[in-house]
């Protein structure tokens, strides 16, 4: 994304807190909405249709899956408590559940798998609780490849949807009519002023269908017979709760899909901050966590009704950059239009009736952009040999095993085809390889002490000590003590009156020439990488001049500071060059 000389990225016309006129945000949510609930429906469809469960079922299963997915869509948006990420992240039924989804309804049925996916979706709850723990494994490198591989997952659909027309039509129908819906959605997006910008996505779409109609492959006679408005004529499929032998066996691939999920879910919630905000922001891990409790709670949803869980849609992100729009309006306008869309088989059969090779062509847009989004997560903290392995071996496994190159004959059928998903083996062994650096990492030093200013000394005597087992002079250990000392400064907060006692965790370590310290304590206000990156600007919040005078201070004895904020926790990360330096930057 562009920034102008300030910082600001200048592509984001109203950021996440900001409200656009009323009938901006209803029509960019209802073309947002427009654009993805066909997505919604055809995954339902398919997993249905493939684990061999009657036509009720599926009338069903796509009326809950819309319901719920527009609920949740609306939790995402607002927050609530501590559900939910205050982004425009739209929830949607979730591809990585396909395989497995299938093999519980060919061997248990709806209420088989319905019942899986109510356990596995209490162990998102306990991730979106305790995230932080996993913090060095679940890294924006992890999270970038997983979305790079959401591209590599899904594009070849995309492409297969271009070409995807009846026999009998004209054979220059599915190119022209793809070739128009990419080359009218580009060419706004390339040159357009932004607020025309805005609608290149539904514009290009309705160019599409337009020559798609001309060619005869807009679907109108299944929109003709649509009823205006209707309820399901399915049933509920109840629960099973047996605990046979196949709820066993396929409990374990559940577990890691939905931690596969939250993954991406993860990645999506940190790529959406990137692209909510004019001034980059760091990253609020409570956001982060929010979201990954938004998707647990659509996926209890999702096994109450009976249908296939959702995740949050990638393409949200796309959509932002795309249009620059990222109010929280715009989320709750599109969950509303998802609820709508449950009682409306007409709108339903408006976007079914799009033809494959107009979806196949914004796809296409949408999947170019996501990749490169994916990329940005990837360096946005610098990248070295070991993250470039990391990053490098995981998609290309990842690309291995979705093209069916690794091993088919061995590894194809493994925990009913989980490893044929790329995005799920790349993002696995992307983990494991991250794990293992983890492992294998120099000794780290820890001591605890409580969170106030009589925890000083005992910080001093611990980095002295420190200091001296890397055979560093007493200058480095100086260095250490007052960087740990005005940070200590800059969280402690001046009017603290509650009383509640608090501990603080510090854990030192070697890296290169460099010692890197983690602070880990209570919640603070304010993050102090941010509050970093605005000194000196004219047009940044004011801050008390004690405070700032630390910062400063930290900025120079500091060669980076990394400012983690979950629920209940702050996690700060200094890296202190060994060598003196004359000043320091923040990243």
């Amino acid at each position: 994304m562009n920034t102008d000389t300030t910082g600001r990225q200048s592509g984001v016309r109203y950021e996440a807190d900001e409200k656009p006129p009323v009938l901006l945000a209803i029509g960019l949510g209802l073309q947002i909405a427009l654009l993805t609930v066909g997505g919604v429906v055809l995954t339902v469809a398919i997993v249905g249709r493939a684990g061999g469960v009657s036509e009720s079922y599926l009338t069903w299963g796509v009326f809950a899956a819309a319901a719920i997915s527009g609920t949740t869509t609306i939790i995402q948006a607002l927050r609530i408590g501590r559900v939910g990420a205050g982004y425009v992240l739209m929830m949607g039924t979730s591809g990585s559940f396909i395989a497995i989804c299938i093999s519980a309804l060919a061997q248990g049925g709806p209420a088989l798998m319905a019942t899986l996916i109510i356990v596995s979706s209490l162990f998102q709850f306990l991730l979106s609780a305790r995230l932080s723990l996993l913090r060095r494994i679940l890294t924006p490198a992890v999270s970038g490849t997983v979305i790079m591989l959401i591209s590599v997952t899904v594009m070849p659909i995309a492409f297969d949807m271009l070409g995807g027309v009846a026999e009998g039509v004209s054979s220059s129908a599915a190119p022209v009519t793809a070739m128009a819906t990419v080359l009218v959605t580009i060419g706004i997006a390339l040159k357009a002023r932004s607020s025309l910008r805005l609608w290149a996505p539904v514009i290009g779409v309705a160019a599409g269908s337009l020559v798609g109609g001309y060619f005869g492959l807009y679907d109108t006679d299944r929109v003709a017979a649509a009823a205006w408005i209707g309820l399901p004529e399915g049933s509920w499929p109840g629960l099973d709760f047996s605990f046979g032998p196949v709820f066993w066996a396929l409990l374990p691939a559940f577990m890691f899909v939905t931690l596969v999920g939250a993954v991406e879910t993860i990645g999506d919630s940190v790529a959406i901050q990137r692209v909510s905000w004019r001034r980059p922001r760091a990253v609020d891990y409570r956001a982060v966590q929010g979201a990954v409790a938004a998707d647990g709670l659509g996926n209890l949803l999702s096994g109450l009704m009976g249908t296939v869980p959702n995740t949050t849609y990638s393409t949200s992100i796309a959509v932002t950059e795309l249009t620059g729009v990222a109010s929280r309006m715009v989320g709750a306008v599109v969950g509303l239009a998802f609820i709508l869309v449950a009682f409306i088989p007409k709108f339903l059969a408006v976007v079914l009736a799009i033809p494959n090779p107009v979806a196949g062509g914004f796809l296409l847009v949408l999947l170019s952009m996501l990749f490169v989004i994916g990329m940005k997560l990837v360096v946005q903290d610098g990248i070295d040999y070991r993250k470039g392995l990391v990053v490098g071996m995981g998609f290309w496994i990842g690309v291995g095993f979705q093209n069916d190159a690794i091993f088919p004959a061995m590894l194809s059928d493994f925990a009913g085809g989980l490893l044929r998903n790329g995005m799920t083996a790349g993002g696995l062994a992307a983990m494991l390889m991250t794990l293992f650096l983890e492992m294998t990492a120099p000794r780290r030093h820890r001591m605890e002490a409580d969170f106030d200013l009589a925890a000083l000394t005992k910080i001093r005597a611990f980095l002295e000590e420190f200091a001296s087992r890397q055979g560093w002079g007493r200058e480095t250990a100086d260095r250490l003590m007052a960087a740990s000392e005005e940070t200590l400064l800059t969280l402690i907060p001046q009017d603290d009156e509650t009383g509640q006692r608090r501990r603080l965790l510090l854990v030192a370590h070697r890296e290169g020439d460099s010692a890197v310290l983690e602070l880990v304590a209570a919640t603070g206000e304010g993050n102090l990488q941010d509050r970093i990156e605005l000194l000196g600007d004219e047009r940044a919040v004011e801050t008390p001049e004690e405070m700032e005078v630390s910062l400063r201070l930290l900025r120079h004895f500091a060669s980076s500071v990394h400012h983690q904020q979950y629920h209940d926790t702050d996690i700060i990360t200094l890296k202190v060059d060994v060598r003196p330096t004359h000043s320091g930057d923040s990243s």
